[in-house]
């Protein structure tokens, strides 16, 4: 049973929230306001890359607000540029579209993929194809984007234009391209769908046939973005290019930004008036995410990454192995799902109640998102808590 503050609050009530009340963060921990201190492995829900407060940006950030908070996008934005750069450096895209979340990235890739079938090739074409279990946001575009019925709940009608198929499902391929598809959505690890990683062979064939009938072949990295796989962004680990990517949460250490990266076939959809954002790419914001990026760009960071996610993994598989509590270990880098034969709410629960903060993805998977620069102890320290509550 989830808990909640039964409190009242003039905040509306669309979050269940936990029992405890956040009021510091430091690394990899935070502290509720009775001096309680945790370990943070949900890390914001993959948004926290660099731990909370991490020196780097916090002092980029410190810098911006002396000089300039905000500016309207009808004017250049240096700082903004310099993120896009960084951007398109260590990526396949030649642009960036910047808004504030995730949500507003792929709403921007949707209008994309319709520009471009529009204005670009002639067509009519504004169907775009996801997947189930998918999760892309929950504005009304992209929660009937979105493949779960439980997402679009009370929403009806949906917004027209999106089409699902099985994950993973080599056969369903058949029916990827329709005559009015103009984009197919898909995330690379479905992080609230189970953190189901996708079959390399099926995403090279989703790409194949996406060049094939000339529909843009547009990735969702908002959770897996920004290191979280162990490289910047995962399709680098699936031997793919992508004509539009979007990501948001790790992106900036917890600053709110989202952005849509394209390529310049892709972009070619855009022209001035097509999409806006009062405050995407907002100085502060940019000059976050400048910080971040610069960081988790280095290969170093990048192989240390790997090296504790190598780690982690291999404590994980081993208890999953030995705990009848545990089935298995699934996800990419340090986004990782561990199976359970009861309720996982129930563990998060008991975990934190040991000083551990972990998530669900689903009614059967813990979701663990540590901070990417994360110790050796604190995995350890993890390990312990999850064994411990296995067996209680």
């Amino acid at each position: 049973m989830s808990e909640t503050n039964t409190a009242a609050s003039a905040v509306m009530p669309t979050y269940s929230r936990f029992p405890i009340s956040i009021t510091k963060g430091e690394g990899s921990y935070v502290w509720d306001d009775a001096g309680k201190q945790y370990l943070d492995y949900t890390a914001g829900i993959a948004t926290c890359n660099l731990g909370h407060a991490p020196a780097a940006v916090k002092e980029a950030v410190k810098e911006q607000l002396d000089t300039l908070w905000h500016c309207s996008n009808l004017y250049h934005i240096p700082i903004q540029e310099q993120l896009a750069e960084l951007l398109t450096a260590h990526t396949f895209a030649d642009q960036v579209f910047f808004g504030n979340s995730g949500a507003e990235a792929n709403e921007a890739a949707i209008k994309l993929a319709r520009s471009y079938a529009q204005k670009v090739k002639g067509t009519t074409g504004y169907e775009v194809v996801t997947f189930s279990q998918s999760f892309h946001g929950r504005t009304l575009a992209t929660l009937a984007a979105t493949g779960q019925e439980k997402i679009q709940k009370n929403f009806a009608p949906l917004a027209k234009g999106f089409r699902y198929l099985p994950y993973n499902d080599v056969e369903a391929l058949e029916e990827l391209i329709g005559p009015d598809t103009c984009g197919v959505l898909m995330e690379l690890v479905q992080g609230e769908g189970g953190v189901i990683p996708a079959d390399p062979a099926w995403v090279k064939e989703v790409e194949r046939l996406c060049k094939e009938h000339d529909v843009l072949f547009m990735l969702d990295e908002v959770q897996t973005g920004a290191g979280r796989t162990g490289t910047l962004y995962a399709y680098e680990q699936y031997g793919v290019e992508p004509d539009v990517l979007t990501t948001a949460k790790g992106l900036a250490s917890g600053i709110p930004i989202g952005a849509m990266l394209a390529s310049s076939k892709a972009a070619a959809a855009f022209e001035a008036g097509s999409h806006g954002s009062t405050f995407g790419g907002n100085p502060v914001a940019a000059a976050a995410g400048k910080a971040t990026l610069e960081v988790i760009t280095n290969p170093v960071f990048l192989m240390e990454v790997q090296e504790i996610a190598d780690y982690f993994r291999g404590e994980l598989e081993a208890i999953a192995a030995k705990s009848s509590g545990f089935t298995d270990v699934r996800g990419k880098g340090l986004l990782l799902g561990l199976g359970t034969t009861g309720k996982a709410i129930e563990l998060v629960h008991r975990a934190r109640e040991l000083g551990l903060l972990v998530l669900v993805a689903g009614e059967h998977v813990l979701r663990i998102l540590p901070p990417l620069n994360t110790t050796k102890a604190e995995a350890d320290f993890c390990i312990g808590t999850l064994k411990q509550i296995a067996s209680a």
